[in-house]
């Protein structure tokens, strides 16, 4: 038992950090199910490549928009 909460305590702790990834939820929603309707199992690797390319699309425009301000 002592094993289990050395090992479950660290990761609770890793997995309550805040995840700065804004447009990732939208993007890999939008990524699984163009994923689910290309093929078999493809609906993981959408919602992969959908968060990566949401995520990169608002970095991208925080970053114009900061620019901009200045």
């Amino acid at each position: 038992m002592r094993f289990v909460a050395l090992i479950a305590l660290p990761l609770t702790m890793i997995a309550a950090q805040p995840a700065f990834a804004k447009g990732c939820i939208r993007g890999a929603a939008a990524g699984a199910v163009g994923g689910h309707m290309i093929g078999k199992g493809h609906g993981k690797l959408g919602a992969v490549a959908g968060c990566i390319a949401m995520h990169h699309h608002y970095a991208k425009q925080a970053k114009a928009q900061k620019a901009a301000q200045r």
